[in-house]
């Protein structure tokens, strides 16, 4: 009670905070009050961190209303057209005004979307001219059911359109959530019908105005699926379909994958990225192995679940090569220490096509937006059980079937011995512009 009072009579944190860390280290304080000072001094860092979280969310839905209102004014600007002068100038080219479109008329709120889809056949989520991509099929399928204009399919920007993570060619998302101004009434099921087998939309929340699917995210899950074969020893024999990983092997597994926990500097773990550059550092909260489970097939298969705030470019796909490796015997966790330092590296990849995007997590905008009567925690209870089947039946079997017919994880193994795992020579390192960008590409997908 007395700390609460304190933090509430002054303000100006800071310097009672540097006062209790000089009393700390410049006198002899008895046990109590040291502890006290101590607690306090523990007491201001939190409420600063929560200070800072709120201020970077704050900017972060104030960017994202500016942005919408620009483009909102872009828009209005264009539509200020001398019709009449319009009209002869399409006469005398032989040509006739486009009719008025219904959908422009249509009232549309900001939307948080969930999303399922099997990356398989599809160059990313992205959308990218002249390639399939996921969100070039959702925008087709909106744009026929109204639920976007033909501007906005144009230019998604004017739907405030955003995804929260960006997957690459190959990369499947169980649960991906994307940000889109969108129609109040919507009928699901007729809009899933117009959609590939492999792509699904499972729910609609509608959102604050300013929600910005990606800035609002506070940290996201993958998954890594891929056959137990891959933790065995580089120089022995085994068959992948009786292959059977022992109880030691899963704990030696689960003990390298800890080593990627906390705050570190992955420059190593991406590409064009040098130890010097802020955005090099990321949080890893997690990183586990489950345990062996039976494919369809009948070949034993582990998920590695790793959750951070945020992921580079190839980063999970290296972090994962490096562990196999290390687990076989191609190095040691030397290497993955000195992966960390300001040393350039040569590491493996593992292959793309065991990794998921799992979960995007926005428990800050759940804590302060999900219980206000008005708007619903964007935590999806009520889809997952069709989430659910549509990973085991799209996503994870492709998986283990694709591994049991090409046997991707088994000729990448074979090229483990051909990385260096020390320093890299064949290029120089990226500079350094000491700087962080405004936008950081997250492994939004890596891959």
């Amino acid at each position: 009670m007395l700390l609460s009072h304190i933090l509430v009579r002054f303000p100006k944190a800071v310097c009672l905070k540097t006062l209790l860390r000089t009393d700390i280290s410049r006198y002899s304080l008895g046990s109590r009050q040291k502890s006290f000072a101590v607690a306090m001094t523990e007491a201001l860092d939190k409420l600063e961190q929560e200070r800072e979280a709120r201020k970077v969310t704050k900017e972060a839905e104030d960017e994202s209303v500016k942005e919408a209102n620009r483009l909102k004014r872009t828009l209005k600007r264009k539509k200020w057209v001398d019709w009449k002068a319009q009209d002869e100038e399409d006469a005398a080219n032989g040509t006739k005004r486009a009719p008025f479109d219904p959908a422009d008329r249509i009232k549309r709120k900001k939307s948080a979307i969930l999303l399922s889809y099997c990356g398989a056949n599809y160059y990313g989520m992205q959308r990218n001219p002249g390639m399939q991509t996921i969100e070039e099929e959702l925008f087709k399928v909106m744009l026929k059911h109204k639920w976007i204009t033909e501007d906005s399919f144009e230019q998604v920007q004017i739907a405030s359109f955003q995804r929260a993570a960006r997957t690459d060619k190959g990369v499947s998302a169980a649960r991906q959530v994307c940000s889109v101004k969108l129609p109040e009434e919507l009928d699901l099921q007729a809009f899933n019908a117009d959609l590939p087998d492999q792509i699904r939309l499972f729910g609609v929340e509608r959102v604050t105005k300013g929600f910005n699917a990606k800035d609002q995210c506070n940290a996201r899950t993958y998954t890594y699926t891929l056959p137990t074969i891959a933790f065995a020893a580089f120089d022995e024999q085994h068959e992948q379909e009786t292959y059977r990983i022992p109880l030691k092997l899963q704990e030696v597994v689960n003990t390298t994958l800890k080593l990627y926990e906390g705050t570190k500097n992955f420059h190593n773990f991406t590409s064009k990225k040098n130890f010097l550059d802020p955005s090099a550092k990321r949080y890893i909260m997690s990183f586990t192995c489950s345990a062996p489970f039976l494919s369809p097939q009948s070949i034993e298969f582990v998920t590695l679940q790793v959750k951070g705030q945020s992921f580079m470019l190839h980063q999970i796909r290296k972090m994962v090569g490096l562990a196999i490796a290390i687990v076989r015997g191609n190095t040691t966790t030397a290497t993955l220490e000195r992966a960390l330092t300001e040393e350039r590296l040569d590491l493996p990849m593992a292959p793309g096509l065991g990794l998921v995007l799992d979960t995007v997590h926005y428990e800050r905008y759940n804590d302060r937006y999900g219980k206000d009567g008005i708007h619903n925690p964007l935590t999806w209870e009520a889809q997952e059980e069709q989430v659910r089947q549509f990973i085991e039946q799209h996503i994870y079997a492709n998986i283990y079937k694709t591994e049991a017919e090409q046997r991707n994880m088994l000729d990448w193994l074979s090229t483990l011995h051909f990385h260096s795992y020390d320093t890299r020579r064949d290029e120089p390192p990226p500079e350094a512009t000491g700087k962080q960008k405004k936008n950081n590409e997250d492994d939004d997908g890596d891959e």
